[in-house]
């Protein structure tokens, strides 16, 4: 665990990484860009089980986030997932040339 600006997040840090870009793949499942330069594929099902992002399984609301410096949002920022806990959850994506 650790605190940044007075937040607690679980794991370890990834020392200022942020989300580029993100396009949605399918239910839950988005590939993401991060500031690394690399795209990874984050699974977000784990998060509707948490109260907090229930909404996201509906799928009209997981479809229409927006990134906000950096960080994924939904539902005008009142839901959102640090963009470390999105790359420490995500797995590595490779297209094939």
């Amino acid at each position: 665990m650790f605190i940044k600006d007075g937040i607690a997040y679980a794991g370890e840090p990834v020392s200022g990484v942020k989300v580029i870009d993100a396009k949605v793949v399918n239910d839950l499942s988005m590939l993401v860009t991060f500031s690394t330069g690399e795209t990874r594929l984050f699974d977000a099902a784990y998060l509707t089980k948490l109260p907090a992002f229930e909404p996201l399984a509906n799928r009209s609301v997981f479809d229409a986030f927006k990134i906000d410096r950096g960080v994924v949002t939904w539902n005008d920022g009142d839901i959102d997932v640090a963009p470390q806990e999105m790359y420490v959850k995500s797995f590595k994506y490779e297209t094939v040339a």
